[in-house]
């Protein structure tokens, strides 16, 4: 529970390790994005290795979130925090030294899985070394904080590749992790105190395999299916995952019915507006990961960019992602309500038909700066969408529903970002085979077009208007913490500041 007097003696720099752990994970995954062209040519890993180093971390992360913030609840949070962050630093070493493309698979699946015993303890920790009333001002350092890391994560991921100090090329960007992680884990376990929930559920275990099955099984063949030449068995596989999908349900139902805890509480898919809110977050979340992939790799091997040149080009992406952010809460969510995901829609529209007819027309000739209009609209739109959806999502659910609901979208947040991954990147290898780059990014372009055009229907379905911001007392976000909502991505009703709705929104485009 938070402090009712003045907080912990060392509550800022307990923020500050907090801070730390969400800047590693947030470069981490900026920076692999920028280092996948080098780490291709230099590991001669196949396209569809490639999108495992890549989407590895995600969907590692994704099955682990909901149980490792319920570990933390039930043994603590700071021992969690701790393990968290050895696991990352152990992981980031590890990839650092991988020979092969398989092993470095390997060393990202760790690193996801410790990512997950690590970031949802975040919100908790702060909660409770903070005074109710600090911790508004607690939470609004998130927002400058994560959006920084998110903007230079590609710059910084590119310098570090280019200056291939001593040889080790896009090493580095996994070595980069080290200061940080064993910072976060020492310091943790001198300074945080141990924290726990007040009524901790249990782990779900039987709920985490099914999810991870389902999970598993519809990603597998998404990715290996081009390579393989789309055989009978990546069909079976993904009916498969849907009908783990209907066991994991069932199973749900039946602990909730038994009073047990369920990894999933079922009833939140009764609401219209939370399913199509979930469908909203896949689309968005897929659409984004698939094309910052396809971006890079376009710019690195077609435009032969170097790597930090590639960094510099998509820094314009950022900015305007922050701008849509802060304007999002402050200026068109108040007067427009859930117009503003239609307005945002639009935006991603535009501007991802300008970035499209812009390399078209130009072709492999294409500069940086040709690209900067295109991008900062498109990163309008996307700061102006991410900042608020999922306080409209939330606002479809009971206040006794928002922890599940909350821990439920952000697991399929990174679920999305490995299903986009591996779909887009799959019609990017595909077309560039048959037509070369222009076509392979136009094609991923295109896509993206009609994923703007389906936010912007799916929108209709969302309330009118989004959760109210609760008090300082704030009962939900302990549900939420519960369930495993991160405050390095949108947690719903959790205390949010404009400046932290710009990192949050940066940090997911990232």
């Amino acid at each position: 529970m938070a402090q009712n007097g003045p907080g912990h003696p060392r509550r800022w720099a307990v923020l500050a390790l907090v801070l730390a752990a969400e800047c590693m994970d947030l470069l981490d995954g900026s920076i692999v994005n920028v280092a996948a062209p080098t780490i291709r040519t230099q590991l001669h890993a196949t396209a569809s290795a490639l999108e495992w180093i890549i989407s590895g971390y995600s969907l590692a992360f994704a099955v682990g979130l909901i149980t490792g913030a319920r570990l933390g609840d039930r043994y603590g949070r700071k021992r969690l925090f701790v393990i968290g962050a050895a696991g990352f630093a152990a992981a980031s070493l590890a990839a650092a030294l991988a020979v092969s493309p398989a092993a470095l698979i390997g060393c990202r699946l760790v690193q996801g899985s410790a990512a997950a015993l690590l970031i949802p303890q975040g919100l908790g920790i702060i909660r409770d070394v903070f005074a109710p009333q600090q911790q508004g001002r607690a939470f609004a350092v998130f927002g400058p904080v994560i959006g920084l890391s998110a903007v230079l994560g590609p710059v910084i991921g590119g310098a570090l590749v280019s200056l291939n100090a001593f040889g080790t090329g896009w090493r580095l960007i996994f070595l980069v992790n080290l200061p940080l992680a064993v910072a976060a884990a020492i310091g943790a376990a001198r300074i945080m105190p141990e924290c726990r929930a007040p009524r901790a559920p249990r782990p779900d275990g039987l709920g985490t395999l099914l999810a991870a099955a389902a999970m598993g099984l519809l990603i597998y063949p998404l990715i290996q299916g081009r390579e393989a030449g789309w055989p009978a068995w990546t069909y079976l596989m993904m009916a498969g995952s849907v009908l783990t999908v209907g066991l994991l349900a069932a199973w749900s139902r039946r602990q909730g019915l038994r009073g047990r805890d369920a990894i999933v509480q079922t009833s939140i898919f009764r609401h219209r507006g939370y399913s199509a809110g979930l469908a909203c977050v896949v689309v968005f979340f897929a659409g984004m990961a698939g094309i910052l992939l396809a971006v890079t790799l376009y710019l690195q091997f077609g435009e032969h960019f170097s790597a930090v040149h590639a960094g510099l080009t998509l820094a314009p992406f950022a900015v305007g992602s922050a701008a849509g952010a802060v304007a999002a809460p402050t200026l068109v969510v108040p007067r427009l309500g859930r117009g503003a995901l239609q307005v945002a829609a639009l935006l991603i529209a535009a501007g991802t038909w300008w970035l499209r007819s812009v390399i078209v027309t130009h072709g492999l000739a294409t500069s940086s700066a040709e690209l900067i209009p295109a991008q900062l609209i498109l990163g309008a739109g996307i700061g102006m969408l991410v900042s608020p959806l999922f306080d409209f999502i939330l606002a479809s659910v009971g206040d006794a529903e928002v922890g599940s609901a909350s821990g439920v979208l952000n697991a399929v947040q990174q679920l999305a970002s490995a299903i986009g991954v591996a779909v887009i990147g799959t019609v990017f290898f595909s077309t560039l085979d048959r037509c070369g780059f222009v076509a392979a990014i136009s094609q991923c372009l295109l896509i993206e077009l009609g994923v703007a055009v389906l936010l912007a229907v799916l929108a209709w379905a969302l309330p009118r208007r989004p959760r109210e911001e609760q008090p300082a007392g704030i009962e939900s976000a302990d549900h939420a913490i519960e369930s495993g909502a991160s405050p390095g991505i949108p947690d719903g009703p959790a205390v949010r500041q404009p400046a932290a709705a710009a990192g949050n929104a940066t940090a997911a485009a990232a």
